[in-house]
């Protein structure tokens, strides 16, 4: 898969130059210099979340540890490029989304901060959180456990919490929060499942469950589990149908009255 991604980016980058030769620079620099997906992630990446402090040398040098010692972590790159190309109309390239989406950037920065977690380097991790909620608007724990093929569609605002899962093939909108109930220790954050699509401001609340291929409409508060395969809505949400989809996070369809309970 990334091997594939990765070939397929380097023909848009160079389609991209022959159209627009005042992003050459930029494409080279970003895409075609590089030998590989991780080489040319790392560099993007660690240029937008240096600061005065941590150089854009330091960041690549944790991110290509990562790609070694974090088992999957490319493979997980490739399948979220792949993921944003297929299920948003707007984007038509592979390149956009390495390039500019920081949604997919702050997915991988999670990826990064999860991986330093999961070593003991608690502190480090959470700067790295702090960097990537100043730098793309999403603020993730390190210790949230998110699978593959994810996708933020415009991010901005999003927040989620420690204890959060998110599983595979899952697209989440802006302003979604997957949150707390209180100040209590241990489990307390929402589990997403599979195939599942938060709209845009969704507030979900707690150590609940929202099960395979269900979706929540838009700016709903849910409290309470969300069986599979169901339809959410409201303040605070209630049933009102079944996703005309098994898998609501690959169509992105807004609608809500798809069908009837």
């Amino acid at each position: 898969m990334r091997y594939e991604v990765w070939e397929q980016l380097r023909v848009e980058a160079e389609a991209l130059v022959r159209k627009e030769p005042l992003l050459a620079s930029h494409v080279y620099s970003s895409i075609l210099n590089h030998e590989c997906l991780g080489s040319a992630l790392s560099f993007i990446v660690a240029n937008k979340l240096s600061d005065g402090v941590v150089s854009p040398f330091t960041f690549r040098e944790l991110f290509d540890k990562a790609f070694i010692h974090c088992d999957q972590m490319l493979t997980n790159v490739a399948t979220d490029i792949k993921a944003v190309k297929e299920r948003d109309p707007a984007i038509v390239s592979y390149l956009t989304v390495i390039l500019n989406l920081k949604g997919f950037h702050a997915i991988q920065v999670h990826r990064l901060a999860n991986c330093l977690w999961n070593q003991g380097r608690t502190e480090l991790a959470q700067f790295i959180q702090s960097r990537n909620s100043e730098v793309f608007g999403v603020d993730i724990h390190p210790a949230c456990k998110m699978g593959t093929g994810i996708m933020f569609d415009h991010a901005t605002g999003i927040v989620i919490g420690e204890t959060a899962v998110i599983e595979n093939n899952v697209s989440l909108l802006q302003g979604v929060t997957l949150g707390g109930t209180g100040n209590q220790q241990g489990e307390r954050h929402p589990k997403i499942r599979a195939g599942v699509m938060i709209g845009a401001g969704a507030k979900v609340l707690g150590n609940l469950e929202v099960g395979v291929g269900a979706k929540i409409g838009a700016g709903s508060v849910v409290l309470d589990d969300v069986a599979p395969h169901t339809t959410v809505v409201g303040v605070p949400a209630k049933v009102v149908g079944k996703p005309a989809s098994m898998c609501p996070a690959e169509t992105m369809e807004q609608t809500i009255y798809e069908s009837d309970c």
